[in-house]
């Protein structure tokens, strides 16, 4: 007796906000949590070290201001890393699509057909930790995506993928 081979699960037709429901997620790199982190840290250190400042020369009340910066500061470096961890995308056979957050999630799903360009840029302290960011453009700014802390060479090859397949896609229309 043949056995039949199983079909490949099929995607959701609704894509939940939370869970894979049969498509491959993938995460976004863990460095972007240092990038942000040491980012954060070239703002808020000289604001702690000028209340820190003024309250040793100045007025003495002002070292509670240096202790709220400084709360903070802690503070966003934990939320730094949890907001990371909560980035994904996934490619799907007629769109991308892209989660963010924890408490407040965001899915945002963007045609294929409906991309008409795709940015890629990467600052400085980005390029240091070999990261880029994508920026996928339509027609409508609020259906417009963007997804950060991609290894370049990822985000270079989605780029081009998402190109590739937005002019393939739109050319039917």
């Amino acid at each position: 007796m043949d056995e039949q081979p199983t079909p490949p699960p099929s995607l959701p037709s609704v894509l939940p906000l939370r869970g894979d429901h049969g498509a491959h997620w993938h995460p976004v790199s863990p460095a972007l949590a240092r990038v942000r982190r040491t980012a954060s840290t070239l703002v808020l250190l000289p604001v702690a070290i000028a209340f820190g400042v003024a309250a040793a020369l100045l007025w003495p009340w002002l070292v509670v201001g240096t202790v709220v910066v400084l709360l903070v500061w802690v503070w966003w470096m934990w939320l730094v890393g949890v907001q990371v961890r909560a980035m994904s995308w996934a490619e799907l056979p007629e769109e991308i699509a892209i989660r963010r957050g924890r408490m407040w999630r965001r899915l945002v799903t963007v045609p294929y057909g409906r991309i008409q360009y795709v940015d890629l840029s990467s600052g400085p302290l980005m390029r240091r930790a070999g990261l880029a960011a994508i920026e996928v453009h339509t027609a409508s700014p609020v259906s417009s995506a963007g997804l950060p802390g991609l290894p370049a060479p990822v985000a270079e090859e989605l780029r081009t993928r998402l190109a590739g397949r937005g002019e393939a896609q739109r050319a039917g229309l």
